[in-house]
């Protein structure tokens, strides 16, 4: 096992292992997003308080959860590049980094479109739960500045983590703000005592959009991260020998 995790840190048997998990990840994760779509577009019933409205939780909830996910992953995979000083960590971390910030837009956006029928306002700045995923947006465009404005490869590896490893705090504030604080946003709804409390013809629909949209996560980090190996290998031999070979590394 610990032979197998020491070489999968390694840059160049990651990127030929990680072309051969991406498929596995994508295809089930789409064909999961299709089958959540239709059912909750089509075959979920109307909910009696919300009506219709409600059928934006199969975007917006999924896009939430992945926002904050990403972002562990970012401050996580920092953190083990800070404290073993692995590479490829880093570029993980790099990686996971605009896909989380696109994720996070999307939440605030489609919880926006939410907001506007269910609460009356497109926006609400009192509300815990809107500030602080705001709040995880400016901190994903900060970090990915950072990293910009740093030439330095190493020194941005480390300036950024130190960045992420700090924003993490505000993750447990977005999970637990409805709890801690006054919110317009209602509480736990999958996760909570008793059970889920949605009927399973719209529940089913939910958690296929929520694991499809997961897989297609990880298979779109996958990709990234074989592309930020790419660059930040490109004058070693084994990425040398992969661009003169017939296939590109493809």
């Amino acid at each position: 096992m610990w032979t197998f995790l020491h070489k999968l840190a390694s840059p160049p048997h990651f990127f030929s292992y990680a072309k051969g998990l991406i498929p596995w990840f994508a295809w089930p994760g789409y064909a999961l997003l299709i089958y959540g779509s239709f059912a909750g577009l089509f075959l979920a019933p109307m909910d009696y308080q919300q009506k219709d409205a409600y059928r934006i939780i199969y975007l917006h909830v999924p896009a939430a959860y992945l926002s904050m996910m990403a972002y562990v992953i970012m401050a996580v995979a920092g953190g083990i590049g800070l404290i073993w000083r692995m590479k490829l960590a880093h570029a993980v971390a790099a990686s996971a980094a605009p896909i989380g910030a696109s994720f996070t837009f999307l939440a605030l956006a489609t919880g926006s479109i939410w907001g506007r029928p269910m609460w009356g306002t497109w926006w609400e700045w009192g509300d815990p739960r809107l500030m602080s995923e705001l709040i995880l947006l400016f901190l994903y465009i900060g970090y990915m500045a950072l990293r910009g404005a740093i030439d330095d490869t190493a020194k941005a590896d480390k300036a950024s983590a130190v960045l992420a490893l700090v924003g993490a705090v505000n993750i447990p504030v977005i999970h637990f703000s409805v709890e801690w604080w006054s919110s317009l946003h209602q509480g736990p709804t999958l996760v909570r005592a008793g059970g889920p409390a949605m009927d399973t013809s719209m529940l089913y629909p939910l958690l296929a959009m929520i694991l499809g949209a997961t897989l297609v996560f990880v298979s779109l980090l996958l990709r990234r991260v074989r592309s930020e190996v790419l660059q930040r290998e490109q004058r070693t031999r084994w990425v040398k020998a992969l661009v003169l070979s017939p296939k590109g590394g493809r």
